[in-house]
């Protein structure tokens, strides 16, 4: 489903410890806009509802709701350098029409 990198693994678990959160899980939410591409949000949740897909990559505890979970099939997650030299989470994913996968 979703594949989280070491390096987002790491950064969700020092975001986990520095918000004093023990059993940390992380909701990614994912919507559709109306050009088409893909907006996503994501943060920890003890708001669990039968219908989430619950599951664990690198360690870290997962959360995805049910009208979210087509949009995630093959995503990655990843905490990488930008171009401006800051570092944040990206959302590679080939159910994005803007995806462009790297050479």
């Amino acid at each position: 489903m979703i594949t989280v990198t070491p390096e987002a693994a790491e950064q969700i678990k020092f975001s986990a410890k520095e918000s004093g959160i023990n059993e940390a899980i992380l909701r990614i939410a994912i919507k559709q806009i109306e050009d088409g591409s893909l907006h996503y949000a994501l943060g920890f949740d003890d708001a669990i509802s039968d219908n989430d897909l619950r599951f664990e990559n690198e360690g870290v505890q997962l959360v995805i709701a049910e009208n979210s979970q087509a949009y995630a099939e093959g995503m990655t997650l990843d905490y990488t350098s930008l171009d401006n030299g800051e570092k944040n989470f990206i959302f590679l994913n080939p159910n994005d029409k803007n995806y462009s996968p790297s050479v």
